[in-house]
């Protein structure tokens, strides 16, 4: 076989990286955001007697997977609920001015279905829908999208990072490694925070907070592409774009969440990376760190402590594989016998 014939079936090899890389960012990305549409969304009639009960079980028969309503006595109850980000939309009827109590924060999508809903219904009794949003957005992050992209940017730098320390640092010991882990996943929550903050302006509060969770995070992702590296070679970056793009940003709930996903999506939202850190986020800068903040923490916890595992198990295969140093007595015997060759 030429020479040439060796390169281009090398070549051809190499090409199938990207090729698998677009049919997965394809996938991921298209079937998680191409038709957006309500399931099971979570919302609230509010008041009491036979009007508000018949309008919500009209709104659950029309409404049929789409929606869950429920009713609540009062407009306390329902702002308990959306800032417990357990309720995504509460409507208190009125002949006069019908009124949309949302928390633009949780997510902005969720808040725009809730209304060309609910504006509907106020059409029916003849009034304009009034929107009272409980969380408003600052001028900088209108919609809500942000968090989203920091999460993309302290997402690049970290899996970006692994090629150069699994790749220019292999023949480094697991524990320099594990270090520069720790170091670059710093950096990378520092660069994030400092766009965050006094750059861009989008988070206005707990800064500190906000740098932890990337920091976390970072870590998390350097330390299991670092591990996963030694076993996949160059594959590492088609796995670690698998494991923190395709399903990361698709299921982070930073675009839309679970509730306007097919299923699939929803299911990872529960506990995948990207999602605690963007709602771990949200919660903590806008909602007092309730609506779910420790499971979000403990979601971005979990993930480190299987990165600081994936490293300490690559480690000790590493020294299990490696050749065992050869002893005074096998060197001595094994110059005698060159020198009896050489004098032969």
């Amino acid at each position: 076989m030429s020479s040439e014939r060796v390169v281009l079936r090398k070549v051809l090899t190499h090409l199938l990286l990207p090729l698998l890389m677009c049919l997965g960012m394809g996938l991921a990305y298209e079937s998680a955001f191409h038709a957006p549409s309500p399931h099971h969304m979570k919302v609230a009639v509010v008041g009491s007697g036979p009007q508000v009960d018949v309008l919500a079980q009209t709104l659950k028969d029309k409404a049929g997977d789409a929606l869950d309503v429920t009713t609540l006595p009062t407009p306390g109850a329902a702002k308990a609920q959306i800032m417990d980000r357990t309720l995504v939309a509460a409507y208190t009827p009125s002949p006069a001015q019908p009124t949309l109590m949302v928390a633009t924060a949780s997510s902005a999508t969720d808040v725009e279905v809730a209304q060309k809903v609910f504006t509907q219904v106020a059409a029916l009794q003849h009034a304009p829908l009034a929107v009272d949003d409980l969380t408003p957005m600052p001028a900088e992050d209108p919609t809500n999208q942000a968090l989203f992209f920091l999460l993309v940017a302290i997402s690049i730098g970290s899996y970006g990072s692994v090629a150069v320390i699994g790749g220019a640092g292999e023949a480094l010991r697991m524990r320099t490694r594990a270090a520069l882990a720790t170091g670059v996943s710093f950096a990378v929550a520092a660069i994030g925070t400092a766009l965050a903050g006094p750059v861009f302006h989008f988070v206005h509060h707990d800064l500190a907070g906000i740098f932890g969770l990337a920091w976390v995070y970072s870590f998390a992702v350097v330390a299991i592409g670092t591990a996963l590296h030694r076993f996949l070679g160059r594959w590492t970056t088609l796995g670690t774009m698998l494991l923190f793009v395709m399903l990361n940003f698709t299921t982070s709930g930073g675009i839309y969440r679970p509730d306007l996903q097919p299923g699939f999506f929803g299911a990872l939202h529960s506990f995948w990376i990207g999602s605690g850190f963007v709602e771990g986020a949200r919660s903590m800068l806008f909602f007092d760190g309730r609506a779910g903040f420790a499971t979000d923490l403990w979601i971005l916890v979990a993930w480190a402590l299987v990165g600081a595992a994936a490293l300490a198990l690559t480690a000790l295969f590493e020294r299990r594989r490696r050749p065992a140093p050869v002893t005074e007595s096998v060197q001595d015997a094994v110059e005698e016998r060159e020198e009896a060759a050489l004098a032969v």
